[in-house]
């Protein structure tokens, strides 16, 4: 059963309050020891005696009937023709019907988006075999911190404006899952061809040989700059395509938890101390982070499992 979030009772609260006023309570008593009114106390007095425990349970507020709602024929009409790819201007004109109510039965059935009608695209999963072979590349903003913002005091309606971003450039590897981050000043071609020669530092220092890099089709990424920096390592760039940020859908994945653990995970006074935190928890990810796609390992376990079972030098 679902309970209102801000319901004050329960059923077995229901049921004590009966309880209490059979046991001879005043309905006042009862209310008070309840911290409801007397008014709440008379309604689930009446349910129980009405109906018993079940009388005790919350009741759909839906009506028992709606007198105009649209005929299931036309629901069936609309559609038909919405599969036909008609909008909902044209599917009212067709049918004489209003536009509003066209659109809030399309609402309804779930074919309120043109991309609803297409079937789901099937799961599409990859993963390297090799430590290097694949290196995901991404940035993501982040505004600073200037006072305690809404994520505290919950008000949206105040704002620090004029105080800038953060930008935290993220490299993960496609088969460890072993990630390396940096919070800079910019996303420029020059930071983020600098950031691209640390991190391959970064996984060297390591045992790995990075091989190619993917990213998407930022600025940045597609300047010069950068692709001198890919040749200069000997990497092979690849790019996703335009509007398909699944295709590089591990970097994304790991924005999300890094967001959730650290840069939303905890209540830091500046951007300051927020990046200072930062250290501590990637290290929590790469070596003690249950990944669930690495079979519950965090990602220098599956690093050590893969430099067991490919022999000296076989990708470094």
């Amino acid at each position: 059963m679902k309970i209102h979030g801000n319901a004050r009772t329960c059923p077995r609260s229901r049921l004590l309050i009966v309880r209490r006023v059979e046991a001879g309570w005043t309905l006042a008593e009862t209310a008070a020891a309840a911290g409801v009114s007397v008014r709440t106390v008379s309604k689930w007095l009446r349910c129980y005696r009405l109906g018993g425990e079940p009388g005790l349970l919350d009741r759909s507020s839906a009506p028992h009937s709606i007198p105009h709602r649209t005929a299931e024929a036309r629901v069936v009409a609309i559609a038909a023709l919405r599969r036909l790819r008609m909008t909902a201007a044209e599917i009212a004109q067709c049918l004489a019907m209003p536009l509003s109510t066209v659109s809030a039965v399309l609402a309804r059935i779930g074919l309120g988006k043109r991309s609803r009608l297409e079937p789901p695209e099937p799961a599409n999963r990859y993963e390297r075999k090799r430590p290097g072979e694949l290196v995901h590349i991404d940035v993501k903003k982040l505004a600073r911190i200037g006072r305690a913002g809404h994520r505290v005091h919950g008000d949206r309606r105040t704002r620090v404006r004029g105080i800038g971003w953060e930008y935290v450039h993220i490299c993960i590897d496609d088969a460890t899952r072993l990630a390396y981050v940096e919070v800079l000043e910019n996303e420029k071609a020059v930071t983020s061809a600098a950031f691209l020669r640390r991190a391959v530092a970064h996984y060297r220092a390591y045992g790995i040989h990075v091989e190619r890099v993917m990213t998407d089709n930022g600025a940045c990424y597609c300047s010069i700059l950068h692709a001198l920096a890919c040749r200069a390592l000997g990497l092979r760039h690849l790019r996703t395509r335009p509007y398909r940020p699944r295709t590089n859908g591990k970097a994304e994945r790991f924005i999300r938890t890094m967001l959730g653990g650290w840069a939303y995970g905890a209540i830091y006074h500046t951007s300051q101390e927020r990046c200072r935190a930062l250290p501590a928890w990637l290290n929590f990810y790469n070596l003690q982070r249950p990944h669930g796609s690495l079979g519950h390992q965090p990602p220098i376990q599956r690093l050590e499992a893969l430099s067991r079972n490919n022999p000296p030098g076989s990708y470094n």
